[in-house]
């Protein structure tokens, strides 16, 4: 079975959800490498599972990306284009409406907005959030600083606490006067400090979580409960 029969019939049995997985060289053969889909809305866009792209990059050598459309064409998204730019694989998506594949390579593009991103550990995730919102609105480019290859690394060792101040963040003594432009430091269901938003004024936040695409929320309760700590940009 070649590395495409293998994918096909994956599909159809993850259907109607969006199958996902990757093309490698193991042991000198191109190889269809099985991934979870973590993302929320797994019938309209997926998250592969950086556990399992880990353990496919100590098996073998990555050449793709791969992932169904259950219904549809095999166009590819703005998210799967901006997955391709950050990952900087090929792109292979086949359409089991139609029976049909697309590929396409990372060539330049850049995403138009930040609403409806599709969470991509460490180019499109909750502090990427932060950042580009700094620089689209405020012309600000935040100072960067080293995080851990894979999610799950930073989840059980976040460092928030130690990356917002040298980006120029101060922490605020009280959490209740927040202003337009702070940074909250969320507790999540981990129960680690792991998660950050930033406000946006009229009660909202711009917010992306990481099984769902990026959008605007309400700082509601839930967040409110779970918020730990307010940062003010001062550098």
């Amino acid at each position: 079975m070649t590395w495409k029969e293998s994918f096909i019939k994956y599909a159809k049995e993850q259907a109607p959800e969006e199958a996902c997985g990757l093309l490698a060289i193991i042991k000198g053969k191109e190889t269809f490498w099985p991934c979870k889909n973590l993302a929320q809305g797994k019938f309209e866009f997926f998250i592969l599972d950086p556990d399992d792209w880990a353990e496919c990059e100590d098996t073998g050598e990555i050449i793709g990306v791969i992932h169904s459309h259950p219904k549809g064409a095999a166009t590819p998204s703005d998210n799967d284009k901006a997955a391709c730019e950050h990952l900087g694989f090929p792109y292979l998506i086949y359409s089991i409406e139609h029976d049909h594949w697309e590929s396409f390579e990372p060539s330049g593009w850049k995403a138009p907005s930040l609403i409806g991103r599709k969470f991509i550990w460490g180019k499109y995730d909750c502090w990427s959030i932060v950042s580009d919102w700094y620089l689209e609105t405020k012309n600000i480019k935040l100072k960067q600083w080293k995080r851990p290859k894979r999610i799950k690394d930073f989840i059980e060792n976040p460092l928030f606490e130690k990356g917002l101040p040298i980006t120029g963040f101060k922490k605020q003594e009280s959490i209740k006067n927040i202003k337009v432009g702070d940074v909250l430091l969320f507790q999540s269901v981990t129960g680690n400090l792991d998660h950050v938003a930033v406000y946006i004024g009229d009660n909202m936040i711009l917010n992306h979580n990481i099984k769902a695409l990026s959008c605007r929320e309400l700082f509601d309760l839930r967040y409110q409960q779970a918020l730990r700590g307010v940062y003010r940009y001062a550098a």
